[in-house]
């Protein structure tokens, strides 16, 4: 591709990954972890930013997003894109992104409820833009994405040049232990599974550039990892920093939403204010027309189902559920992303290393069964389903298992043991040709 095509690409990547949650996170972790922010970032980035990464190289190398599914029988790769669709599309993070985009944006100053009218606005200028998928990168790419970068730079700046105090003393957990709190905050963050949808967008805006072949679209997609790492990485450590120097106004502030305010109204008053409600408005616009065309490609490409017919569903479905609270669309979705997640992680590290092929069938079914089996355990959990005794036996025996990532190890133990065995079954095939 063209450089300027590769850079666009990059910067609708990095404004598709960049919703609210991913600008109000780093600020508390950056307040708690103190003067050891960089040891906590530096876990934070690993996971956060290195592990969707990751997947979208993977997605770089099938060069089709359904290769992903390959080696799965048809019905279970059916239902496990229409699950995690679902889950980052009209179920869960796209009602999630309007909500956060009216709570943190426009609920500040209004005086009624507003949410039915600004769902209906938000979801419109959505529509608008996903029925126009050809110019999504010119849109987000080459219009929206630096003028986003242009508001979190001025904060950034600011944070830099007039920081409100030096950093504290770590608290909690960020004490002895802030790199791997950082690991664990930054899987919390499930961008990965975020990933895997935004991967067919990405993948479809590279073809629309002409590059078809698997060499060159996994070299152009590498190149558009590597711009959204720069990108996301240097927004969460200033974000973090934010949080860091923020100490004289956080005791009125519970959670980095609260903390972002505070700060802008400080720093900016009412301009701060409108300049926070503007990124976060944008940020949340830029997520939720990526995910609609991310489902709309699956299904078209699946079913035969027209483009606009299932864009239109999608953004219907999702300014329904919109209007049934923040509260509880974050109270749904915690359980069933800490299951999906570790299923949709388990996919890509099956095709990282045994890519694509139906002889690992077994394998992956393995790998996914684990992952959605330890995956549901932790999202009992969450939910306090899981009875004392179990859930003390857990603590004690089960590793990650009060970090909500009880699945890691177990799936890892499933990759290790299948890759130990292709050896022992290379030597008894050259065996039995010898004989």
């Amino acid at each position: 591709m063209k450089t300027n095509d590769t850079l666009a690409i990059g910067l609708m990547t990095f404004a598709m990954f960049l919703g609210a949650g991913n600008i109000i996170f780093p600020p508390f972790l950056g307040l708690e972890a103190g003067t050891h922010l960089l040891p906590a970032m530096a876990g934070f980035l690993i996971t956060a930013v290195g592990l969707p990464a990751l997947t979208l190289i993977v997605f770089g190398h099938l060069s089709d997003s359904k290769q992903l599914t390959n080696p799965l029988p048809t019905w279970l790769a059916t239902l496990i894109w229409v699950a995690l669709l679902t889950a980052v599309g009209p179920a869960f993070s796209m009602p999630r992104a309007v909500t956060v985009a009216y709570e943190m944006g426009i609920n500040p100053f209004v005086d009624s409820d507003q949410l039915p009218l600004f769902s209906l606005i938000f979801c419109s200028l959505t529509l608008l833009l996903a029925f126009h998928p050809g110019k999504l990168v010119d849109y987000i790419g080459k219009v929206m994405t630096p003028l986003l970068i242009i508001m979190l730079c001025t904060l950034a700046v600011n944070a830099v040049i007039n920081p409100l105090s030096a950093p504290l003393a770590p608290q909690s957990e960020y004490i002895d232990f802030a790199f791997t709190q950082g690991l664990v905050q930054g899987y919390m963050t499930m961008d990965a599974i975020a990933a895997v949808g935004f991967g067919w967008v990405i993948i479809k805006a590279i073809n629309s550039k002409g590059v078809t072949d698997k060499k060159a679209v996994g070299k152009s997609t590498f190149k558009v990892a590597m711009i959204y790492i720069v990108l996301m990485g240097a927004c969460y450590l200033a974000m973090g920093y934010v949080g860091a120097t923020s100490s004289p106004i956080a005791h009125e502030a519970t959670n980095g939403g609260e903390l972002l305010s505070l700060y802008v109204a400080h720093h900016f008053g009412e301009y701060g204010q409108l300049l926070l409600a503007s990124i976060i408005i944008m940020a949340c616009l830029t997520t939720t027309v990526g995910l609609t065309n991310a489902c709309t490609e699956y299904y078209q490409q699946t079913f035969g189902v027209p483009f606009r017919r299932t864009a239109t569903i999608v953004v219907l479905l999702t300014g329904f559920i919109a209007n049934v609270g923040l509260d509880q669309i974050l109270a749904l979705s915690l359980p069933a992303i800490l299951v999906l997640c570790p299923v949709a992680i388990a996919l890509i590290l099956c095709a990282l290393f045994y890519p694509g092929q139906e002889k690992y069938r077994n394998t992956y079914i393995a790998a996914i069964t684990v992952a959605f089996i330890f995956g549901s355990i932790d999202a009992a959990s969450i939910l306090d389903a899981v009875p004392a005794a179990l859930d003390n036996s857990f603590k004690a025996w089960l590793p990650l298992y009060s970090a909500n990532a009880s699945w890691l190890l177990p799936c890892a133990l499933v990759l290790l043991a299948r890759s130990l065995k292709l050896p022992c079954k290379r030597q008894q095939v050259v065996e039995s040709q010898n004989t």
